[in-house]
C-alpha cells in the first residue's frame, strides 16, 4: 500500500471499494494492527502505528472474510466465552444481550461446524462487539451470503452506524453496502485513487475495475439493493 491517505470521522460508514488484489486487505490489517505500515502513519484516538500495534488491536476489531478463521470454540458458547477472554471479560449481561441481538440465544449449546455461512458471521461479529472496538473493520462481509443474510448483515450496519461506531467495509461488490455508506474509498494497485460520497464518485467506478450498482446511473440514484430509494443521498 502507498499513497493512501484518508480520515474516517467518529460514526463514519467507509466502504473500501476495489477489485481482487487491489489492496483492500492490507490496509484492513494495517488498520487493525496485525501489521506495521513500512511508510507513513496510522493514528486512532492518539494511539500510532508504527510503535503502538498492541494498543491499536485493543482498539479495533477486524472480521475476516472466512469465518471459520476466526471461530476458536467448539460451541457458540465456548467461542463467545473466548471471545469474552479477549475483551475483558464483559458482563453476562453484554453477552446475554449481543446473544439475542444476533439470534444466537437458541443456538449457545450448538457445534459450531453446524452453522450456516451467515450464522457464522453473524457469531464473529458478536465477538467483535463484545470488544467494544471504537473500530470496526469488515473484509467482504457479504460474501457468500444470502439474500436473507445479506439484510439482516446490513441491518446490523445499520444498528452499529446508530450508535455512533466507525466502519469501514472492504468489498468489490459495492451494491449491497452503497446507501449505507458515508463515502468510498475506490483502491487500484494498492494506491488509493478516489474518494468521496457515493454519488459523487460511482460514475468512476469501472475506470478501476469495480462494477458499477445496477440501480445507479449517471448520477441519479434510481433504487437501492433492498428496492429502497435512499433518499438521504439521491440527486438530481
Amino acid at each position: 500500500m502507498d499513497a493512501c491517505t484518508f480520515e474516517a470521522e467518529a460514526g463514519e460508514l467507509l466502504a473500501v471499494v476495489g477489485a481482487n488484489g487491489s489492496g483492500k486487505s492490507t490496509l484492513l490489517t494495517l488498520l487493525a494492527g496485525l501489521y506495521s505500515p513500512s511508510d507513513g502513519r496510522i493514528v486512532l484516538d492518539g494511539v500510532e502505528s508504527p510503535g503502538q500495534e498492541r494498543s491499536l488491536r485493543r482498539q479495533t476489531g477486524l472480521l475476516f472474510q472466512e469465518a471459520d478463521l476466526q471461530i476458536l470454540g467448539a460451541s457458540v458458547a465456548e467461542d463467545l466465552a473466548l471471545a469474552g477472554k479477549t475483551a475483558g471479560r464483559p458482563s453476562a449481561e453484554r453477552v446475554a444481550e449481543l446473544a439475542d441481538r444476533f439470534g444466537l440465544e437458541g443456538l449457545m449449546s450448538r457445534a459450531v461446524q453446524q452453522l450456516s455461512g451467515g450464522e457464522k458471521r453473524k457469531l464473529c461479529l458478536a465477538g467483535m462487539l463484545l470488544r467494544r472496538p471504537l473500530l470496526l473493520l469488515l473484509d467482504e462481509p457479504f460474501s457468500g451470503l444470502d439474500y436473507p443474510s445479506v439484510r439482516e448483515l446490513r441491518r446490523h450496519l445499520a444498528e452499529n452506524k446508530g450508535s455512533g461506531l466507525t466502519q469501514i467495509v472492504a468489498t468489490h461488490d459495492v451494491e449491497p453496502v452503497l446507501d449505507l455508506s458515508d463515502r468510498c474509498l475506490v483502491l487500484h494497485h494498492g494506491k488509493l485513487r478516489l474518494q468521496g460520497r457515493p454519488e459523487e464518485v460511482l460514475d468512476r467506478f469501472e475506470d478501476f475495475g469495480v462494477r458499477q450498482p445496477c440501480l445507479w446511473r449517471s448520477q441519479r440514484v434510481v433504487g437501492c439493493w433492498d428496492g429502497r430509494v435512499p433518499g438521504q443521498i439521491q440527486t438530481s
